[in-house]
């Protein structure tokens, strides 16, 4: 049987052969880092955000910190004994106590979308593309 990428090879090895072209299930950025790299940093920009309400950063970070802090948010929104211990796992001391006395209370009638990010001007020095990500008032 021939295999149906049309050359001599098994089809298992071109099966993979086409896997390395798709980007299934190739979920979320590196940003150059490894796996734990990744969550110190996620886990700082996140602590800034809260305590500062407003952030500025990298387009590629700001997009991968959003859904983090929304979902943090809707957490703390809970106010359950399980949701304060999960947050206070994921958040420094400090944060996760502001997120529940200040920042869900203000967004205890809005369903979702609490944060927005604003696009800036690339930066002069490396042309990277920067943004703003900060809480909906």
């Amino acid at each position: 049987m021939e295999a149906p990428c049309g050359s001599n090879q098994s089809f298992p090895l071109c099966a993979f052969r086409f896997a390395l072209l798709m980007k299934h299930l190739k979920k979320g950025r590196k940003f150059g880092r490894t796996r734990d790299q990744r969550r110190a940093l996620l886990r700082t920009l996140a602590f800034q955000l809260i305590m500062n309400e407003r952030l500025k950063t990298s387009e590629a970070k700001a997009k991968e910190l959003k859904p983090l802090i929304e979902k943090m948010i809707t957490l703390a929104k809970a106010g359950n004994l399980s949701s304060r211990r999960r947050l206070t796992s994921r958040l420094p001391g400090a944060a996760a106590a502001k997120m529940i006395k200040v920042i869900a209370p203000r967004f205890a009638r809005r369903p979702g979308g609490y944060t927005r990010i604003m696009k800036l001007a690339p930066r002069s020095s490396d042309s990277s593309r920067r943004a703003i990500i900060e809480f909906v008032q």
